[in-house]
């Protein structure tokens, strides 16, 4: 066999440099012929420790220095194979990444260029995190490429599919390393491990099988592993259920990928974004250019398997079919409970249950005489892109067989999602009896026509419902929050000096070039309390002509972070830190994020720093930018700001200075709010904690001093200087933020609430006449219900957004909500990259460097857009789900009655805001009186009726004030303990 193999290489080694001529059409239609030249070469390493050969000729980094191999000299052994590397095609990697990362298994593994390229073409999130893996040094994860070795790189022959191309390299890559590394050990005494081919591919096992390499199914291998059970959880099991049964109902089939082309360019197809209704799974909304309410998709037919977050294609239904959004809540997990999870052979795509909740809604729908309550309906015919993802949830324990924990054969369960957006999943594993009671983590591999659910693969466990660590990891996981280690990479990339880094003493050092020394200045921050990673400080004081000098000074993140380095990469794909009650995920190593980049006081920092000359009334007469050296006199939390702006013995010059931006701050934003920037709200809500074990101990609301607002707007100043001067310079390139105005429709039903309800008129005109009439919608015995329509007129506006000036148009940058044309994140760069990209192109812009040319490149800012907005949002998430699951511990062993008011009503229960805690949750009628108690729901009046047993009527409307019970339970549907609301009685002002 030896020989065999030898030959093949011989056959191989003939080759040097490979021309090949490639033909181009153009869009004119003509070919143009381009001839690539292809080198190979024999220098490029095995990379074992194992091989004395290779490690003749190690390969250099950019600093000249050795690499270290990465194959262990001591690889894994299993029985059938003993010690081995592994040699994965394509397919693994596709059907097995949550395989490959997991601790137990899967080190000492050959990535082959021809699978790692083919990877990136057929899913670039697989293949992120494949290269995540291989710049793990625990993983022992290693690229070859085979492609420009010599000896491995195989000529695609004629009749040759590009698939069986790319299995015949990794087959020939396989014969290489086989009799490389005997001959690598020959004589040394040392055994050549196995390089043991994995493949579910039964031809391409065929063919390896004939040349002799070693190979095995992934089922067959993991069934060598330790934790065996646990693993082969985690193979996606591939469909072979028989759906021929002539009582089987199935899912509408998706429209064939040229008619949805077709239809989408046509206009009578429309693509959008699917979200499933909080309150109720069986509805979802798209928003739709041209349509100017959102598209309802109502009940499971019409949904047809997308998911919430997909990227899907629907055709609208003729207007005889439009509807009114719900007035029900409505959860799966009461309308489902019963389904059994091993009987899918003659499940029906709708349960009679959800029949009558559609048909109770469409009745409801023919008695409402609003108009504007009337939105289009469409229905889902294909799937542009899956948002699928890893899923935290918890085992249905009513799934669970009785004989599970005897049976070690594979059983079907429901795992029930977080999220009750998303439906329930149906796993095969072994282990059903132990994964009850723990947060688990899977993945969702298919969703076929004939399955009412989607299938999908156990990943690992989390640890026990409820535990600290458990549900911190599972929120983190659920918005998709990045909490890995900073890599050793990452960590090269930090001073050298450590936290001993020091702001050269001599001015003629060449860091000093282009910096102003500012530390004579009374530079002071102002932040929360407990804050370490200080973006900004300010200053400001009199000027001899009678003006003002008012600075803003932000850390120079950018002088310790370039482009195009592996630390820099790493924060753009975080792209912000996550701020959770006990702790921070940092988006920059805390060597920086805390110490040398913060600029904590009575230590000299670099710092970016813009200065305005004001007049009293906070005219601006100038501005400037520069790169400087401050020395910070003091770090304050907003109080003890705020004592000392009060304390009227406090007359020193950084006292002065402080009362003096102030005094501007407050004129600022008034300018504002004549322009017509909006005062919106939402809950804000403190938890504190022991200091020790960040164990919940209080729960209040946040107290907002006058220095709140002197930030806020010092910031905000900042951060519209900058997104001009950037503009200026690069019209085409600049990191900006938009805030796009929200369609008059999305505040009708608010405004015919507060008609209705209280009498008050909402107008949304413009964001002036937004601000005008919110400031009017008050009532003196409700102190709380401005700040509760302001709350809800929040959740009418569009997200804000970063975007790259070149995309859009100058109209189009408005930031609707601060009435400003144009704006831009600057003043948080230790925590948000989009501010990191805004320090670099506004250094340029004032000529202190030359701006890099990746910052330049209109569709690779774009796509840092795209992230950084999507790392914003799951950041805010999960900053709410942390206070959420802090606030359900505090109250744990307790019962407190609080106020709340009534914020929406449905004809079968209501949702209550709760101001003390910042919670709000439904209160549904069958939890006031069992059986649940007869109602009269008035859709028009925004008001429920109902009678529990021979008490009197009681009667809720929307904004009605209530004292409820608040307590906390573990929520059936999503296992996580959550704060309960039980109706004590209406508080009639």
């Amino acid at each position: 066999m030896a020989t065999v193999k030898r030959a093949y290489i011989e056959d191989l080694n003939k080759r040097l440099t490979l021309s090949q001529k490639v033909f181009v059409r153009s869009r004119k239609g003509k070919a143009t012929k381009i001839v690539q030249e292809h080198y190979l070469r024999t220098d490029i390493p095995c990379s074992s420790q194992l091989c004395p050969t290779c490690a003749l000729n190690p390969p250099m980094d950019s600093s000249g220095t050795s690499r270290p191999f990465v194959l262990s000299s001591d690889p894994p052994s299993v029985k059938s194979f003993g010690p081995h590397y592994l040699v994965p095609d394509t397919n693994i990697y596709m059907k097995a990444m949550d395989l490959l990362e997991h601790f137990a298994a899967f080190y000492d593994v050959i990535v082959l260029q021809t699978a790692l390229d083919e990877l990136r073409n057929l899913s670039l999130p697989l293949y992120n995190r494949l290269r995540a893996l291989t710049r793990s040094q625990e993983k022992r994860f290693y690229v070859f490429h085979n492609e420009f070795r010599q000896e491995t790189f195989v000529q695609r022959l004629e009749g040759e599919t590009i698939n069986d191309q790319n299995d015949r390299a990794i087959r020939n890559a396989c014969v290489w390393y086989s009799v490389h590394l005997q001959e690598a050990v020959a004589g040394t005494g040392k055994s050549a491990p196995t390089i043991l081919l994995l493949s579910d591919d039964k031809d391409n096992i065929k063919k390896a099988k004939e040349l002799g390499i070693v190979r095995a199914t992934l089922e067959t291998y993991v069934k060598e592993l330790p934790q065996a059970d646990t693993l082969l959880d985690m193979i996606v099991v591939e469909g072979d259920e028989d759906t021929s049964g002539a009582n089987r109902y199935s899912y509408a089939e998706y429209y064939t990928t040229s008619r949805v082309q077709g239809g989408v360019k046509e206009g009578l197809l429309h693509q959008g974004i699917l979200n499933i209704n909080q309150y109720n799974f069986l509805e979802g909304n798209i928003s739709v250019a041209g349509f100017e309410r959102p598209l309802l998709i109502l009940g499971r037919e019409s949904i047809n398997r997308a998911m919430h977050g997909d990227v899907v294609v629907i055709e609208v239904l003729p207007r005889e079919q439009w509807k009114h959004p719900s007035t029900k809540i409505v959860e799966e997990e009461t309308v489902s409970k019963n389904d059994n999870p091993e009987d899918d052979t003659q499940e029906n795509v709708v349960t009679a249950q959800e029949r009558r909740v559609l048909i109770e809604e469409a009745r409801q729908a023919q008695h409402s005489s609003a108009e504007f309550r009337v939105q289009p309906t469409a229905k889902v015919v294909g799937i542009v892109k899956r948002n699928w993802r890893s899923y935290v949830g918890h085992i249905d324990a009513s799934s669970v067989p009785s004989d599970a924990a005897n049976a070690r054969r594979q059983t079907s369960v429901f795992l029930i999602p977080m999220n009750k957006c998303i439906p329930k999943i149906r796993l095969r594993t072994r282990q059903a009896m132990n994964l009850l009671g723990k947060r688990v983590l899977a993945a969702v591999d298919s969703w076929e026509p004939t399955s009412r659910y989607p299938e999908g693969h156990f990943v690992r466990t989390l640890g026990d419902i409820e535990s600290k660590d458990a549900e911190t990891e599972a929120l983190l996981l659920e918005y998709d929050v990045q909490y890995h280690q900073f890599t050793q990479t990452v960590l090269d990339c930090l001073p050298k000096e450590g936290h001993n880094w020091r702001v050269p003493a001599d001015t003629s050092d060449s860091l000093w070039n282009g910096r102003r020394d500012l530390r004579e200045l009374l530079v002071c921050s102002i932040d929360p309390p407990g804050c370490q990673d200080i973006d900004d400080a300010l200053h400001a004081r009199v000027l001899p002509n009678g003006n003002f000098e008012v600075g803003v000074h932000i850390a120079d993140v950018s002088h310790f972070v370039k482009p195009d380095t592996a630390m820099d990469t790493e924060a753009a794909s975080r792209g912000t830190t996550v701020y959770l009650v006990d702790k921070r995920i940092d988006m920059l190593p805390v060597l920086l994020g805390t110490d040398l980049c913060s600029l904590k006081p009575y230590v000299e920092r670099f710092a970016f720093s813009a200065i305005w000359e004001m007049t009293p009334e906070a005219e601006i007469v100038n501005t400037s930018f520069t790169k400087s050296v401050i020395r910070s006199k003091e770090a304050f939390s907003y109080e003890q700001a705020q004592l000392r702006i009060d304390d009227k013995r406090m007359n020193d010059d950084l006292t002065q200075g402080m009362r003096i931006l102030l005094r501007l701050s407050k004129i600022l934003k008034q300018k504002r709010m004549d322009a017509g920037a909006l005062n919106l709200a939402s809950p804000e809500v403190k938890v504190q904690t022991e200091s020790e074990t960040s164990d919940p101990m209080e729960v209040g609301v946040k107290q907002l001093y006058e220095t709140n607002s002197l930030v806020e707007e010092f910031m905000l100043l900042a951060n519209i200087s900058v997104a001009a001067k950037i503009y200026e310079a690069f019209p085409q390139s600049a990191m900006l933020r938009r805030h796009a105005p929200p369609p008059v429709t999305n505040f009708e039903v608010l405004a015919d609430q507060l008609r209705v309800c209280k009498a008050m008129t909402l107008r949304s005109d413009n964001s002036r006449a937004l601000a005008d009439s919110l400031d009017d919608c008050v009532d003196p015995g409700e102190p709380f219900l401005n700040t509760l329509i302001r709350i809800l007129a929040t959740r009418c506006m569009l997200a804000a957004e970063y975007f790259c000036s070149g995309t859009m148009t100058y109209s189009d940058f408005g930031h609707y909500g601060l009435a400003s044309p144009i704006y831009t994140h600057w003043t948080s760069p230790i925590r948000r990259y989009a501010d990191v990209v805004a320090h670099r192109q506004l250094a340029a812009a004032i000529s202190y460097e030359t701006l890099h040319p990746s910052l330049r490149d209109k569709p690779k800012l774009q796509r840092i857009c795209q992230n950084i907005n999507q790392r914003h949002r799951n950041a805010q998430f999960a900053g709410r789900a942390s206070i959420e699951y802090y606030v359900g511990q505090a109250l744990k062993t307790r019962e407190i009655d609080a106020e709340g008011y009534v914020m929406k009503v449905f004809s079968n229960g209501f949702i209550v805001f709760v101001p003390q805690f910042g919670v709000e949750g439904p209160i549904h009628l069958r939890d006031i009186g069992n059986p649940e108690p007869p109602c009269n729901f008035d859709e028009e009046r925004y008001t429920l009726i109902f009678r529990k047993d021979t008490e009197e009527e009681t009667r809720l409307q929307m904004f009605d004030r209530v004292l409820v019970r608040v307590e906390t339970v573990v929520e059936e549907s999503t296992g996580k303990r959550k704060v309960a609301l039980r109706l004590k009685k209406p508080l009639i002002a």
